[in-house]
């Protein structure tokens, strides 16, 4: 039977026999992990504490990439933990300086057909080269990690068919845009995007990441390219072309859905404040003064898109009113842009080079003036995610960017350059990259990694571990949220909260810190509570620490008229039970204090239905548990560590 390149490498990796119907549960077998450590520590503490001497996939990948930007003492003690970590469990080490995860991954690790996962939600960056790279929460790689089968719900897969080709001075980012102009940050959950079609043949894999990277603002599952031609050359490049596998969907294969993008139609695209998908054209976009630019970043910060950039930016100026900064993806793309004279055209003209690390994209540095208007290549704009709530964030392409930093307010390229503008076609990936792999640093042998010790600053506390639910649970709700909470909302995003990220008592003080300033002490004060969320509950980043802050703060359920896949998985990993509201209007019914009875909780959740008397307003509501019977058993134990070491120790016990 005729198969699409997303169910090929799903049943080549299933651990059990399945139909592989959407919404059904699957098991998969994973070959790669990756951490960075902003979120890294929770990661390594669950592995250390489920108790395996060893990781137990093919390759696993700790990137010291996220916050480089060391406040005090507690981020370079993450960094010196990690590393031991990585030593002592067999897992490779991406150095700070060697640059943003998914870049790195992608160029020196990836490998076409092979599943990985992704303590991030920008792993399916990845996919631009044939992978399935699906981001997950923290306990979830620690799971992969001891080689247990990974479940997942079997999305439904989406053909993308591209025709045309992109017009010069428009950029790859202008399809994702318009993937979440039509579709909304809601639109792909549930869902793989497959990208086919004659307009696929055009684009090279720095512009397929960047149309997977940004899969997730879609909310999917994630997002895949054939293993073609340009993968070829961008393997070759990387002087990995003995591990290239050519796979493409095969001819007359079934989707579940199909959309269409003519690639020639589209015009430069910007996404305006505060969601993803608030897009227009830069042409229709009322023009506003630009106070700051950022060029670069895990989404748009590849040779091509750099290089275009400094092109636009040639012979000009960066407008004096106007702060523009750009983040190169990785050391190997730097050193290249170096040979080529692209870092000098940017210096010139004004810009100034950050560090190979993501920054500015979570908070870390640069962030923008009060009311600011800042314009970004990288993949978020959530109000606060910048580390400004008042700040205004657009998000565009980088050629597009470099004609907002040349003029001071949203412009083209083809503003800028004129008829010049079809030279930044002329720009391609490079034939050959400057490898040079010295800044990672590989896994010891099991022999010499029986002899590390791992070290532990003051900042690393132990990991948390929630009780099993009761039968009875009496609490009030602690929080009512509007819709589209994330999880930067939830766990502030900055350098200064980044480094906070392994010390949960301390970092539980900030819960929902910019969202409700008093919810902490309020949730502390109450001992036991529910959190009320709107749709799409725990949208964004993949940061377990927005599930494991308010279960330290004692939240035991949410209940949402809809939740983000990533968070909710990391509410059934630490033992918070995920709720939907059976009626979404009885979220209307429900205020911030009321008092909340439920009766036969473990039974109920069980049963998948759950019956709320509200005793504060007189009235009962139903919540659903959308969760699967391995995700029903995870809440029972009281978190995935609990049931990981129960699972452990029954496959230990039939072992001879």
């Amino acid at each position: 039977m005729a198969q699409n390149l997303s169910r090929k490498i799903l049943a080549a990796h299933l651990a059990q026999p399945s139909q592989m119907r959407p919404g059904e549960e699957i098991y998969l077998k994973v070959d790669q992990t990756l951490t960075h450590d902003i979120n890294a520590v929770m990661t390594y503490l669950a592995f250390e504490a489920i108790g395996l001497d060893r990781t137990q996939v093919e390759t696993s990948v700790s990137y010291l990439d996220h916050n480089l930007l060391y406040l005090d003492h507690k981020t370079p003690d993450d960094h010196i933990y990690l590393q031991s970590a990585a030593k002592k469990f067999g897992v490779h080490v991406s150095r700070p300086g060697n640059g943003i995860c998914h870049a790195v991954q992608a160029a020196r690790f990836g490998v076409p057909g092979k599943l990985s996962m992704g303590g991030d939600s920008h792993t399916p960056h990845g996919g631009a080269m044939g992978m399935m790279c699906i981001g997950v929460g923290g306990m979830d790689v620690a799971t992969a990690m001891t080689g247990l089968p990974m479940r997942l719900k079997m999305p439904q897969i989406i053909k993308v068919n591209l025709t045309g080709r992109l017009r010069p001075g428009c950029n790859a980012k202008e399809v994702i845009l318009e993937m979440l102009r039509q579709n909304s940050v809601k639109g792909g959950l549930g869902k793989i995007y497959e990208y086919v079609g004659p307009g696929v043949s055009g684009l090279e894999v720095s512009d397929r990441v960047t149309i997977a990277n940004m899969g997730a603002e879609l909310g999917a599952t994630t997002s895949i390219f054939p293993a073609d031609e340009m993968v070829r050359k961008f393997m070759k490049a990387q002087g990995r072309e003995g591990e290239f596998v050519e796979m493409y969907p095969d001819e007359g294969c079934d989707y579940d859905g199909e959309l269409e993008i003519d690639l020639s139609r589209l015009e430069p695209l910007i996404a305006c404040p505060h969601q993803p998908d608030n897009v227009t054209t830069v042409r229709q976009v009322e023009k506003k003064k630009v106070q700051q630019v950022l060029i670069g970043g895990c989404t748009n910060g590849s040779y091509k898109d750099i290089a275009r950039a400094a092109l636009v930016l040639k012979g000009r100026h960066v407008h004096e009113d106007v702060s523009c900064t750009c983040a190169v993806s990785s050391r190997q793309i730097y050193k290249q842009l170096l040979r080529d004279g692209y870092i000098e055209m940017l210096i010139d003209s004004g810009v100034r080079l950050l560090e190979l690390a993501c920054g500015p994209c979570c908070a870390i540095g640069q962030s923008p003036a009060t009311e600011g208007v800042a314009v970004r290549t990288t993949n978020r704009n959530f109000k606060g995610r910048s580390g400004n709530p008042t700040a205004q964030v657009y998000l565009t392409s980088p050629e597009t960017a470099a004609a907002c930093a040349v003029t001071g307010t949203f412009s083209t390229a083809e503003e800028v350059l004129g008829e010049s503008v079809a030279d930044l076609d002329k720009i391609a990936e490079p034939d050959i990259y400057p490898v040079d792999d010295s800044m990672i640093i590989k896994p010891l042998t099991a022999e010499e990694a029986s002899k590390v010790e791992i070290v532990r600053g003051p900042n690393i506390a132990p990991l948390p571990v929630p009780d099993p639910p009761e039968q009875r649970l009496e609490c009030r709700v602690s929080l009512k949220t509007a819709d589209n909470v994330t999880t930067d909302d939830i766990t502030p995003a900055s350098a200064e909260f980044s480094s906070m990220r392994s010390n949960i008592p301390l970092m539980s003080q900030y819960c929902y810190h910019r969202y409700d300033p008093g919810f902490a002490q309020r949730a502390r004060e109450l001992g036991q509570s529910i959190i009320i969320g709107g749709e799409n509950y725990g949208q964004g980043s993949s940061r377990e620490h927005a599930a494991i802050n308010p279960m330290y703060l004692g939240v035991k359920a949410v209940i949402a008229k809809s939740m983000a896949r990533i968070h909710k998985g990391n509410l059934v990993n630490h033992g918070i039970i995920p709720m939907v509201f059976e009626d979404p209007r009885d979220y209307d019914r429900v205020d911030q204090m009321d008092d909340l009875e439920i009766e036969n909780l473990r039974d109920q959740i069980a049963a998948r239905t759950v019956e709320v008397k509200d005793k504060s307003k007189g009235l009962t509501f139903k919540a659903r548990i959308e969760l699967s019977d391995n995700e029903v058993e995870v809440i029972l134990c009281g978190g995935q560590l609990r049931y990981l070491k129960a699972r452990l120790k029954e496959i230990n016990s039939y072992r001879p």
